[in-house]
Order: C-alpha cells, then structure tokens, then sequence
C-alpha cells in the first residue's frame, strides 16, 4: 500500500496480482481492511487515509486484532476524566448494566425466535430482570456469566452444513457448532471448527469498528468499566460490543440454517486450530459496515451519559453526534432514528458440489437428478427401517390376526348366487377404476397399498369383501 501522484495504490495477491488506484475525491472509501501480516504500508498511505478520514484496520484470519487507526479527532480531556471517574460516580454501574441488558435482550430473541428454545429464552429473560438489581459489577459479570451458559448450550446441537462432495473431508466435529471454548485454551480463542471460527473473525471485526467508534467520540478504548483493564485489551471496547454480539450471532445463525459453507474456506493446523483461508476473511470482512452501523448509536449513549456529569455552558447540552449525524437531522427537522443496515447475505451454493448459484437457485441442474436419487434412496431405507421397528411389528400381527378372524367367521353361504369370480372379473373389477383407493380402503377395512392393488386389478380380494365392492361400483344381480 503506497501513495503514486496521489493516488492511494492498492496490490494484492501471490503471482497475478490484483491493483486498485484510489484518487482522493469520489472514492467511496471509508475503511480499508487487511488481512494477514505480509506486506508493506507507507507512511504517505497512512497519512492518505488520514486526510480522507478512512479507517485503517489489521486482522489476523485467528480473529485477534493487529492493529487499528481512525481519523484523528481532538479529544475533551474532561470527558476522559469523566470516564477515568466513572466508578467513583457510579455511571461504570448504570453503562454496565445496559449494556448487558441489551445483551441479555438479543440472545433472549436468538434464543427465542431462531433456535426455537423457549425455556433457555425464559431463563435468559429472568436473568435480564434480576439484573436490575444488580449494585456491583461483580454482580452484573455473574449475571451474564450464567445467561451466557445457557444461550451457548443452546447453540451446541446446531448442524454445519457442508456440500455433499465435501463431507467426506470433514471432521465429525466440523458438523455441528459444539462448545463455544476451545479445547486448546479452554477459551473461544483457537476455534476448533468452522462456526465458532467464524464468530470469532466476526467478533474481531465489531471490535475494531468499537475500538474506531469510541477514538471517533474522543473516549479512551482501553478504559472500561465491566472488563477488567489488562495491558493487551481494550477495555471500553469490550464494553461497547457486548451490546452488539447478539446481532453478529443472528447473522452467524442465519447463515448456518439456510446455505451450506466450503471445505476449501477453512484449514486446520497441526494442532486442530481451525483458520479461515483469505478469499473468506475477504468475505466476511464485507459485514464490518454493518457493525460500524450498530456501534454507533450505543457508543454515542455512553459518550452522553459520561458527559452529564462535566461541567459545560449552558448552551453545549449534548456532545456531537459524529457517528450518527442524530443532532444534525435533529436541527433539520428529520426523525433521528436511523434504519438499520442489513449485512450482506451469506453465498447462494448447490447441496452436492458448492458451486455458486444465483438467488432463487437450490442446486446446478446437473446436480439435482443426483441429489433427487439419494433423497429417494436414503427415504426408502428410513422405510425399511420403520417398518421393522418392534411398533409396526405388533401393529402388523395384530392386523393380520384381526383379518384371519374375520375369514374363519365369514360364510360362503353369505355370498349371493349370482356373485362369484367370474362376475367380479368382468362386472366389478373394471368399474374400480372410478372409485379412489382411499374409499376402497375405508369401505372394506384393508389398508390403501391393498386397495391400489385390487383397483388394478393385480390382487384378488378375498370373497367376503365382493359384497362390498360390489356395493360401491353399484352392480346387481340384475347386471348379469
């Protein structure tokens, strides 16, 4: 990356490489991300995107956050003070507390609305309700800790879907979400599987669009008031996007339900650390806009609730609205409500070999005859299945011995004269074919794949039910 007359020039790739020149009106860029840690930046190219208010953000594709850099604001050093301040004034307590309630909130609807759980969402919701009484931040940290037991304990048993040609190369525990922590560090840092590998990318993400929110309000990142400060954390960050996490889970969600993922998105170290290969972190990269959008009302909030408590003119109310341009909609006279960014939606791919479709597409047209074939193989071997199971063994004789009683009760002499075989093949059999097999079922107490049977002429029933049919068909004796 590297100013040339100008122009930011951009090159990436190994071999063919790919190169973007930005001139510095009409770019459109508001946040460059790269991904990796090979390559060279400028010195001039920082400063280009300082000019131009572009945020420079370092990601490595194991979710950790190598660097971040945003427009340069002049910060209020009372606000600072006031943030520095903020468990002596008891605003840490009340900024905690709502960020975990609308935390609690979002995974109660996760919970709720797309896992279908509603008892894990009942006692996330008690625990959003109790929280209110929380007078410590200790108290507010256990709170979450055992809402958040529950919502991932939801999540374990939620399948991955692969593309049927990659499941041979799958790992079994590739296949379902499984445990948020790691048994590598018995934390979710060095996922084990695809899904949380992806969380955690994506919680990267939304960190460094809160650790950019809160420079942009002049707050200090690494000043927080639920996390506790530690010398490689940004703090306030943490803070900042736990209101947002639920958000990231619904979009993570969504895309697991609803369209397959590549084996060739991921690869596995020695160590059974699972990484996202780069055309991917690319991909996933495209949702940082979605979270910037997020952040921006909640860290604003925290700005102003810091700020009630500064001394300041009479005529400066409120802190600038740089994130959400609120005030100046205000001044104008438009609702300050801002509508939500949807994040891009996750790629169309077929169920048998991954390749990308078009919307509204399940399957390339040479791959759906092949999955039509295993779909009727694996029905008819779940058919075979049931129909040895020990409950239709029982309900099998007990209809078989219903039927042989009904025979040795019946009489030939309960026959008419004028009905006999010879009859039933010419005058009754060939008028079943107007009748539907269910009414032939229900009128002579046999089950439907029988009665399709002698509808086709294909079984002969047994002489008791020719009365009946004969008696549907509407045939006499006066028909002979």
């Amino acid at each position: 990356m590297r100013v040339e007359r100008g122009h930011l020039v951009l090159e990436d790739g190994i071999g063919a490489r790919r190169k973007v020149r930005l001139p510095r009106v009409r770019h459109g860029l508001r946040r460059l991300v790269v991904i990796g840690s090979d390559g060279v930046v400028s010195l001039a190219a920082l400063r280009w995107l300082a000019d131009q208010d572009a945020a420079f953000v370092m990601l490595d594709r194991d979710g950790s956050i190598l660097a971040t850099t945003g427009p340069v604001r002049p910060s209020d050093s009372r606000l600072r003070r006031s943030q520095s301040l903020a468990h002596q004034s008891g605003l840490a307590l009340r900024i905690a507390r709502e960020l975990i309630s609308q935390k609690l909130a979002g995974q109660e609807q996760v919970v709720r609305e797309k896992l279908r759980d509603p008892l894990t969402a009942d006692l996330i919701a008690r625990a959003r309700v109790t929280l209110e009484s929380a007078t410590t931040i200790a108290a507010i940290r256990q709170f979450e800790a055992r809402a958040a037991y529950a919502y991932w304990s939801a999540w374990r048993t939620v399948p991955v879907i692969f593309p049927m040609r990659d499941i041979p190369r799958v790992p079994d525990h590739w296949r379902i979400f499984g445990s948020r922590q790691s048994p590598l560090t018995g934390s979710p840092r060095l996922a084990v599987n695809p899904p949380n590998a992806i969380l955690n990318y994506l919680y990267a993400l939304l960190e460094s669009e809160s650790r950019l929110a809160l420079a942009a309000l002049g707050l200090d990142p690494g000043i927080g008031v639920l996390h506790v400060d530690t010398p490689a954390r940004d703090s306030l960050a943490c803070d900042l996007m736990e209101a947002v996490r639920p958000r990231v889970d619904a979009y993570l969600l969504d895309w697991l339900t609803s369209e397959p993922v590549r084996r060739e998105w991921f690869f596995e170290k020695r160590n059974g650390n699972c990484r996202l290969m780069g055309s991917f972190a690319v991909r996933l990269s495209e949702t940082a806009p979605t979270w910037s959008h997020a952040v921006a009302p909640i860290a604003e909030w925290i700005s102003r609730t810091l700020w009630t408590t500064l001394p300041k003119p009479a005529r400066q109310l409120l802190p600038a609205s740089r994130l959400t341009q609120n005030r100046r909609r205000q001044v104008r006279g438009k609702s300050i409500e801002m509508p939500e960014k949807t994040a891009p939606q996750p790629p169309r791919l077929c169920r048998n070999c991954g390749a990308t479709l078009n919307r509204g597409k399940v399957n390339r047209a040479s791959c759906a005859v092949v999955i039509s074939r295993q779909g009727l193989i694996e029905a008819a071997r779940l058919g075979r299945i049931a129909t040895h199971s020990p409950e239709a063994e029982i309900l099998r004789a007990t209809t078989m011995r219903r039927q042989e009683a009904a025979k040795r009760a019946w009489q030939p002499t309960e026959l008419p004269g004028w009905l006999n075989e010879k009859c039933y093949r010419k005058k009754i059999q060939p008028r079943l074919w107007s009748i539907t097999v269910p009414a032939i079922a229900t009128a002579l107490g046999i089950s439907e794949p029988y009665a399709a049977d002698i509808r086709k002429g294909r079984r002969v029933p047994h002489p008791r039910h020719w009365v009946g049919l004969a008696r549907i068909v509407e045939v006499s004796c006066s028909d002979r």
